[in-house]
């Protein structure tokens, strides 16, 4: 009679600029199933993670959105070809995090492929549907065109993959570098997202991962000085979302509010979270010199 195997219990990490670092603080914390029994620890991420993971962010600017928005759609098309090649691993993370059916896991999952290929989509395209060549009264071309706006913090929502991808791929495909605090009751499932990220073209630095709570690390993104915008759609406390938005206003970033119940993340996106962290800049030009 074989014997029993002893578990290899896993502690995940967090994603800071193309690395797998333990919070710096040595702290971590445990993750249950849908049954309440243990499933792996994870890295409770501090106030100096927080400030890691935006200093990264922040030197991923220029190159990330200094490529072309063809070339950012080609990576993201490469994320889903990754993700739908591990799709049996995530399907077996729902069900044992989530507690759905196998059906549903895999009904999210295929839903995620799908969203990272709908957004690889516009990357060329809402240049051409949110700028334009503006009529002026004078001898001048006056043209708007749409730029990233720089470091994303986003608060991820309960939905452990598609609500994950769904406020993620819109902000990165832009130009954007992105700094997620993963959700708060289901955070596992981000960091093998990460893993997905790092086998894929996606640069270090501009997708960094932390997994912790929303109450501690979420204040210091949102009044961070070189966090350009912040997306409250995981805030799920009203008062603690005023609060963030309050202090997102020291330095004027842009705020995507919290909303007043769980989106639908099955239904198909509009361009409002493409827009949302873009900045339209327009020039003017004199005709014929």
């Amino acid at each position: 009679m074989a014997a029993s195997r002893v578990d290899v219990r896993k502690t995940y990490k967090l994603y800071i600029g193309g690395a797998f670092p333990r919070s710096e603080s040595g702290r971590s914390f445990v993750v249950n199933d849908a049954k309440g029994k243990f499933l792996a620890n994870a890295s409770l991420a501090s106030r100096k993670d927080a400030r890691d993971a935006v200093v990264a962010a922040r030197k991923a600017v220029p190159g990330w959105a200094g490529r072309t928005p063809y070339n950012r759609g080609q990576i993201l098309y490469r994320i889903a070809e990754v993700l739908d090649s591990r799709g049996d691993q995530f399907v077996a993370e729902l069900v044992r995090t989530e507690g759905v059916t196998a059906a549903k896991a895999r009904t999210y999952v295929e839903a995620a492929v799908d969203r990272l290929v709908w957004y690889a989509g516009w990357a060329d395209k809402i240049g051409q549907v949110v700028g334009n060549a503006n009529p002026v009264s004078g001898p001048f071309f006056n043209l708007s065109s749409p730029e990233p706006t720089g470091v994303v913090a986003v608060v991820a929502p309960r939905g452990p993959l598609l609500g994950l991808v769904s406020v993620l791929a819109p902000v990165i495909v832009t130009g954007n570098t992105a700094v997620v605090l993963a959700s708060e009751a289901h955070p596992l499932t981000a960091i093998t997202l990460a893993e997905v990220l790092d086998a894929s073209d996606v640069p270090g630095g501009v997708v960094n991962i932390l997994t912790g709570t929303v109450s501690e690390v979420a204040p210091w993104l949102a009044s961070h000085m070189d966090v350009n915008a912040i997306d409250l759609t995981g805030v799920t406390d009203p008062e603690l979302a005023t609060d963030l938005e309050r202090a997102a206003a020291d330095n004027l970033k842009r705020v995507r509010r919290a909303p007043a119940t769980e989106p639908d993340w099955l239904a198909t996106p509009g361009i409002d979270r493409l827009t949302d962290f873009l900045e339209i800049k327009t020039v003017w030009h004199p005709i014929g010199v």
